[in-house]
C-alpha cells in the first residue's frame, strides 16, 4: 500500500509534457518513458494498493504506465465499479483541479507502474502549454460523457440492454485497443453492480455475444472481455433499441 509518509518524486516538466502526448488515446505512452527516467519519476505498485480513498484530500494526481488502477464509489453501502483504468489513463485529477477532497476511490488491480504529479507542477504545466490544457480538457470532457451515459444507462428499462450499454460503455470510454479488439478490464460482476442486474443476466446476455462474434474471452488474460468489433456491436444495441425508441417493448 502507499506509503504516505514516505519521500514523494514528482515528474519534471519535460516528463510531463510527454504525460499529454498524443499516442495511446491522447495520454501517456507507456513506452514513451525509459527505466531512467521512471526511477527518478514514477512508482510501482502491487493489486491491492490504495493510491487514495473516497473523502481523502488529494494533492498529487497519478498517470497509469502499465497496469490497472480500479475505481469505486460507495452507494447505499455498497462499492460500484465506475472504471477500470489501464496505461495512458490518469486518476486523481479532480481533487488537485478543484480542491475538494476525492470523489472516489482508486485502487491497484493489476501490476503497475504510474507517474506521480504534483499540483503545483501540473499548474504550472497548464499555464504554459496550451496543447496540454487542451488535451486535459478533452479527457475530462470524455469522462463526463461516460458519467452522463451511466446515468442514461440506469434509466433503461430493459436490463438486458443495460449490460450492453456498460459494455459499450467501458469499451469506449476507458477500453485499451488490441489487435484483437478492444479490452474491456471491468468483470461481469463488476457490470452487475454497476448497473444493478442479476449476475445471472449479464452471463446469459454476454453468452449471447460471443455466439454472434460480437466478443470474446482473453488475450492477454483467459477472463479478459474483448469487443472484437466495437461498430457492429453498437449496431446491434441501436437494432435492439429500436422498439423502445418508437413506443413498443424492448
Amino acid at each position: 500500500m502507499l506509503a504516505w509518509g514516505a519521500p514523494r518524486v514528482f515528474v519534471s516538466a519535460s516528463a510531463l509534457a510527454r504525460v499529454f502526448d498524443p499516442r495511446s488515446r491522447g495520454a501517456l505512452d507507456s513506452r514513451a518513458m525509459s527505466e531512467s527516467s521512471f526511477a527518478r519519476y514514477g512508482r510501482e505498485y502491487v493489486p491491492g494498493d490504495v493510491l487514495f480513498r473516497e473523502g481523502d484530500s488529494g494533492g498529487v494526481m497519478f498517470v497509469i504506465q502499465s497496469g490497472a488502477v480500479r475505481i469505486t464509489k460507495s452507494v447505499a453501502g455498497e462499492d460500484k465499479v465506475l472504471a477500470v483504468l489501464g496505461p495512458g489513463e490518469f486518476v486523481g485529477e479532480m481533487a488537485i483541479l478543484n480542491g475538494k477532497p476525492r470523489n472516489a476511490t482508486a485502487t491497484v488491480s493489476e501490476p503497475s507502474r504510474c507517474l506521480v504529479i504534483d499540483a503545483r507542477k501540473l499548474e504550472v504545466m497548464l499555464q504554459r502549454d496550451v496543447e496540454i490544457a487542451l488535451r486535459l480538457l478533452k479527457k475530462l470532457a470524455k469522462r463526463l460523457d461516460a458519467a452522463n451515459s451511466l446515468v442514461e444507462i440506469l434509466m433503461h428499462r430493459d436490463p438486458k440492454a443495460r449490460v450492453m450499454l456498460a459494455l459499450a460503455r467501458h469499451a469506449e470510454a476507458f477500453g485499451e485497443e488490441t489487435p484483437e479488439g478492444i479490452r474491456v478490464r471491468s468483470s461481469p460482476e463488476d457490470i452487475a453492480r454497476e448497473v444493478d442486474v442479476e449476475q445471472e443476466t449479464v452471463d446469459e446476455v454476454m453468452k449471447r455475444l460471443r455466439r454472434l462474434k460480437l466478443l470474446s474471452y482473453g488475450p492477454p488474460a483467459p477472463a479478459a472481455i474483448m469487443v472484437t468489433d466495437m461498430r457492429r456491436f453498437r449496431d446491434f444495441i441501436e437494432f435492439l433499441d429500436m422498439p423502445q425508441k418508437f413506443g413498443g417493448e424492448s
